[in-house]
C-alpha cells in the first residue's frame, strides 16, 4: 500500500522539476537576448561617438562659413538687382509722370485748335462766349487733376500762400493786413502749394 501511495508523488514531482527547468530556461534565453541588444545599441552609440569625433572642427567651422558666404553673396546680388530694377522705374517715372496730366490737357488744346480754324464770324461776343467756355472746360480739367485756384480776395494775408509784392498805405485800419489786390493767380496742387499768389496788401 505504501508503495502504491509513493508512485504518483514521485510522478508529479518530476512534472514539476520538468516545469521549472523549462521556465529557467526560458528566462536565461531572455536575458542573453536582452543582453545582446544592449550590447548592439552600446557598440552603435560608440561608433557614432567615433564617427563624431572623427569630423575636424576646423572642417565644420570651414563648412559653416561657406554656407555663410554663399548665403551672404545671393542676398547682395537680390539686392543688387532691386536697386537696378527700382532705379530704371523712378527714371521712367520722371520721364513719363506727366502722362496723365498731357492726356487730360489735349482736349482742351483740340478746343483751340477747332477755335482758331474756325473763321466763319467776325462776331466779337461769339468769340469770348467760345473762349470764355474753352476756359471753363480747362479749369476743370486742373481741378480734376487736383490744381486748385488759391483765393485772395477778401483774404487776410497768408505767407503760406500769398507773396507780397506791394504795400497799399491808407487804405483804413479794416482793410490793414489783408489782400487789396491779386496781381498773380496762386495755385495749390493736392492741398500743396506750387505757385504762390502775388498780391498788395493793405497797410
Amino acid at each position: 500500500m505504501d508503495n502504491e501511495k509513493n508512485i504518483p508523488i514521485e510522478d508529479g514531482n518530476e512534472e514539476l522539476n520538468e516545469a521549472q527547468t523549462a521556465e529557467n530556461t526560458t528566462e536565461e534565453e531572455g536575458l542573453t537576448e536582452e543582453n545582446t541588444v544592449e550590447t548592439d545599441e552600446l557598440e552603435a552609440g560608440e561608433e557614432s561617438a567615433e564617427t563624431d569625433s572623427e569630423k575636424d572642427p576646423l572642417d565644420v567651422a570651414l563648412d559653416e562659413i561657406t554656407k555663410l558666404k554663399d548665403q551672404l553673396l545671393r542676398t547682395v546680388a537680390e539686392f543688387e538687382n532691386y536697386k537696378k530694377r527700382t532705379l530704371k522705374e523712378k527714371a521712367e517715372l520722371i520721364l513719363n509722370g506727366g502722362e496723365k496730366t498731357v492726356a487730360a490737357i489735349l482736349p482742351v488744346l483740340d478746343d483751340f485748335e477747332r477755335a482758331l480754324a474756325d473763321t466763319h464770324t467776325d462776331d466779337p461776343q461769339a468769340i469770348k462766349d467760345g473762349m470764355d467756355l474753352i476756359f471753363k472746360k480747362f479749369t476743370k480739367t486742373l481741378e480734376g487733376l487736383g490744381v486748385h485756384k488759391i483765393e485772395t480776395d477778401g483774404q487776410d494775408f497768408n505767407v503760406d500762400f500769398h507773396e507780397a509784392v506791394a504795400m497799399v498805405p491808407g487804405m483804413g485800419d479794416d482793410k490793414k493786413g489783408k489782400v487789396i489786390d491779386c496781381i498773380q493767380t496762386g495755385y495749390t496742387l493736392n492741398d500743396k502749394v506750387i505757385r504762390h499768389a502775388k498780391v498788395a496788401v493793405g497797410q
